[in-house]
C-alpha cells in the first residue's frame, strides 16, 4: 500500500528563502575563515505588548517561564521560548512552540488588561550567520559596533545589515553565530547581499 500523502496548507507553505537554499550552501566558506548561512523557516513570532509595571506581566512571565527582558539589546530565554526586548512596553517573543498555543496562552495572561498578542510568524524570517567570519561579514553593513566587548552572545537589537532593516541577534560565539529576522519581503535581497559579502573569505588571506 502506497505511504499516505500529506495534504493541506502545510504541504503548500514555502519559506520566503527556499528558492536560494542551494545557493546560500554553495556559497559555504570553509577554512580557517569560514562562514555560512543558512535559513531557519516557520519560527513561531509573536508580537507583545504589556505595561511592564502592570500585574499582567506576572502572568505572562509564568507563561514563558522566564521574566521579560526590560533593557535595550537585552533577551531572556526559557526553554522553546526567547524574549527579545523592542521597546519600553513591546517585545518579540520567538518560540518552538506552535504559534497558535502560544497566543493563546498569552491572551488569557492578559486577562484583559491593557496590552496585544498578535501571531507576527508571517512577518519575517530568520537567517543564520555562523562561522569565524560572521563578525566581519556582518561589519561590511552594519552601524552597530559588533565587538564583543559591546555585543556578546544574548544581546538582540533592531538595526541594519546592508539596506535592510532587521533585528541581529547574536546567539553563541563559539562557533561565532548570529540570527537575522528580516521582514520577508526583504530576505531574499539581505541573503544576496550577505552571500556576496562572505565571497571574499574563500579567499586566501593577504599578509
Amino acid at each position: 500500500m502506497a505511504e499516505p500523502t500529506a495534504s493541506g496548507p502545510a504541504v503548500l507553505r514555502r519559506s520566503p528563502l527556499a528558492h536560494l537554499e542551494d545557493r546560500m550552501r554553495t556559497a559555504t566558506v570553509t577554512g580557517a575563515r569560514a562562514v555560512a548561512l543558512t535559513e531557519w523557516p516557520f519560527v513561531t513570532m509573536v508580537s507583545l505588548r504589556v505595561d511592564p509595571a502592570g500585574p499582567a506581566v506576572h502572568n505572562v512571565r509564568d507563561v514563558l517561564g522566564a521574566p521579560l527582558p526590560t533593557r535595550c539589546g537585552h533577551t531572556t530565554r526559557s526553554g522553546p521560548h526567547t524574549m527579545v526586548w523592542l521597546g519600553p512596553d513591546e517585545w518579540l517573543v520567538l518560540s518552538l512552540s506552535d504559534a497558535a498555543t502560544l497566543v493563546e496562552q498569552l491572551r488569557q495572561a492578559l486577562a484583559g488588561r491593557p496590552g496585544s498578542v498578535v501571531d507576527v510568524s508571517g512577518n519575517r524570517t530568520t537567517l543564520e550567520l555562523r562561522g569565524p567570519a560572521a563578525r566581519q561579514v556582518l561589519e561590511k553593513g552594519c552601524p552597530l559596533d559588533l565587538h564583543p566587548r559591546f555585543f556578546g552572545p544574548g544581546h538582540a537589537v533592531s538595526t541594519q545589515v546592508g539596506p535592510v532593516p532587521v533585528v541581529l541577534w547574536q546567539t553563541d560565539d563559539a562557533p561565532l553565530a548570529y540570527r537575522l529576522l528580516p521582514r520577508s519581503s526583504f530576505a531574499d535581497h539581505l541573503a544576496r547581499w550577505l552571500m556576496d559579502a562572505m565571497t571574499e573569505y574563500a579567499c586566501p588571506e593577504v599578509p
